[in-house]
């Protein structure tokens, strides 16, 4: 745990300068987390815009707002969310809007099917034990393989199965990951492999760090967002 002071006040945040609390959440925080993200600029009325609907969403539903569902209520593509927050959907307007973790729905594994069972930590198939945190993502990277993207890829529903773009982007964020040892941001994801959010949705519906990034076996964020702006 660490502290960020702006104008006179100080705010509790976590090593990644996620509010602890997103209760004490105010303006001031946004715009002085903005310089801290190189948003020189300052915040627009659009910004305003996108940050006050992920509150709106967070306390009507208790959950952070999946990145497709804020770009479509907004009216966004990819790019034009890549202007306005340049370090992501999470590490940007999900962060000025004083959201993290705590916005985030802990993973409840699904009853395992017939040849699965569970464990108190994660999951074992064939007899080999796959350890996520509480948020379901997978504690060790390295202990990552491909029947582990097909358990989870049918734990979270998709329809017909992990197909060649699936692995397309699967194995685009494990190879960025082991490449720079950060979590690419989905403007990264969209521009390499040609996509945009809409195409990433289709594939990923759940979200693309609930979703992706966990089907990927990575953890949901890898650097420290002061210090290098994805």
């Amino acid at each position: 745990m660490k502290t960020f002071t702006y104008k006179n006040k100080t705010y509790e945040t976590d090593d990644h300068n996620f509010l602890i609390d997103h209760e004490i959440w105010d303006k001031n925080f946004s715009i002085g987390m903005a310089y801290e993200l190189g948003m020189l600029d300052g915040l627009t009325e659009k910004h305003w815009e996108v940050i006050h609907f992920i509150r709106k969403a967070f306390k009507k539903t208790g959950e952070r707002p999946l990145l497709y569902e804020t770009c479509r209520m907004i009216g966004l593509k990819s790019k034009a969310l890549q202007k306005l927050f340049p370090t992501g959907y999470l590490r940007g307007a999900c962060l000025l809007a004083g959201l993290g973790y705590k916005g985030i729905q802990a993973y409840s594994l699904p009853e395992p099917r017939e040849k699965h069972t569970r464990s108190t930590n994660g999951f074992i198939e064939r007899n080999k034990a796959y350890r996520i945190d509480i948020y379901g993502f997978l504690l060790n990277p390295e202990d990552w393989d491909e029947e582990y993207a097909i358990i989870r890829a049918y734990e979270m529903n998709i329809k017909g199965g992990l197909n060649e773009k699936h692995w397309q982007i699967i194995y685009f964020l494990r190879d960025c990951y082991k490449l720079n040892k950060n979590v690419p941001t989905i403007y990264d994801c969209c521009e390499a492999n040609e996509m945009d959010i809409e195409d990433i949705e289709e594939l990923f519906p759940a979200g693309y760090h609930r979703c992706a990034i966990k089907i990927a076996g990575l953890p949901s964020i890898g650097v420290d967002i002061t210090r290098k702006i994805l």
